[in-house]
């Protein structure tokens, strides 16, 4: 028989989107959360294992609905050009060192928008993160071209393309990326299942959403990235922790239009909130600057920003993409679920900034193997 684990908490946040509770204990069994009740009544079972975080806030494990394991995320084009010319042997070693960021920031689910036909496939077998790749299990198709290049941009594919692929699609749920009004809205009438981006949507296409039930995924951080990067006169590589600039000529009007690119992107997604639009996170890790695992928790400020409360916005990073993906050992924290989650040391009035450094990260129950909390330290 299988001895139940105890796991006390400071707080906890079980990512449905209710406020965080005080003073709580899981019990853990078989990987299973069998019970979750208040630290004061507690079994007292001497035999029991207790691990205890009262010190810590306990989240579910983070799911990014956007990201390219297989795409240098760096700032120096040159970089970016020979990782795309790599052998198969390089590229499979990016790959693996992607995954290891996505797992060291508590992302243990990902959607790869631009996984490689092959690539990836001995990774989702048996890895450290839950992986979804487009192609084999939902179709991410890209309608729209850079936000940066025209306004509003110009769809890559026609519409009548479009509706083509989405007719064929086999049952697959169908993320297209799309920007300005007319772009949405031709998706949305596609028979889309998700939007990424949507800048510049409009709200009558944020209401269509609502009606259909579509999810969105905005990807603020690509705007605040290149509001960064714009203001230094120079490309800014997304490390929040260390932030680098990379030699480059500032582009006239560039500021100015990434300023109103995330001003309008922020007050889209508070008007998506008002709305009941459901939304999730992602951040389009891969692309120029964006690194793996960390633009994750700057997304999920991002969010904050736009007004959107700490434990929804830990929802729509957990629950939401979890639930869309499929991914069924992640999501909310509760009795009968996989007892997978991540522990950050603090209150959770110190989130999301303190998922920048975890604590500790739990899978089915017990502390990840994978996980080391100071990697350049001793062992």
């Amino acid at each position: 028989m299988s001895q139940t684990r105890f796991i006390v908490a400071g707080s906890f946040i079980d990512g449905s989107g209710a406020d965080a509770r005080r003073n709580i204990f899981l019990a853990v069994e078989d990987t299973i959360i069998t019970a979750i009740g208040s630290a004061s009544d507690l079994p007292g079972n001497d035999r029991a294992a207790v691990d205890d975080f009262s010190h810590c806030t306990i989240v579910p494990a983070l799911v990014d609905c956007s990201v390219s394991l297989s795409r240098s995320p760096s700032v120096d084009s040159r970089v970016r050009l020979s990782s795309e010319k790599t052998t198969s042997g390089e590229k499979a070693a990016m790959v693996e060192r992607h995954i290891r960021y996505c797992h060291a920031h508590g992302v243990l689910g990902v959607a790869d928008s631009n996984a490689l036909p092959g690539l990836m496939e001995p990774y989702k077998q048996k890895n450290i993160i839950d992986i979804r790749t487009s192609g084999s299990d939902f179709l991410r198709i890209d309608y729209s071209g850079n936000i940066e290049d025209e306004e509003p941009p110009n769809p890559r594919l026609s519409h009548e393309d479009l509706c083509r692929i989405l007719q064929l699609r086999g049952g697959k749920k169908a993320v297209v990326a799309a920007n300005g009004p007319q772009q949405v809205a031709d998706a949305l009438a596609a028979g889309c299942d998700a939007i990424e981006q949507g800048y510049g949507m409009g709200e009558d296409n944020l209401r269509k959403m609502e009606e259909k039930g579509v999810l969105w995924i905005p990807s603020v951080v690509r705007a605040k990235n290149g509001l960064d990067g714009a203001g230094t006169g120079g490309d800014v590589c997304c490390r929040f922790s260390q932030r680098y600039v990379a030699p480059g000529k500032p582009v006239p009007g560039a500021e100015t239009f990434w300023k109103k690119m995330l001003a309008e992107q922020l007050a889209q997604l508070r008007l998506a909130q008002a709305l009941g639009v459901t939304t999730a996170v992602g951040t389009g890790a891969g692309s120029v600057g964006i690194l793996h695992g960390e633009s994750m928790v700057e997304e999920m400020k991002l969010f904050i920003k736009a007004g959107c409360p700490l434990a929804e916005t830990i929802r729509c990073a957990s629950e939401i993409g979890a639930r869309f993906f499929g991914m069924e050992k992640l999501g909310r924290l509760t009795v009968g679920r996989k007892a997978t989650f991540l522990i950050a040391r603090g209150t959770a009035q110190q989130l999301p900034r303190k998922l920048s450094y975890l604590e500790g990260i739990y899978v089915d129950g017990s502390p990840s193997a994978a996980y080391r909390k100071n990697p350049g330290g001793a062992a």
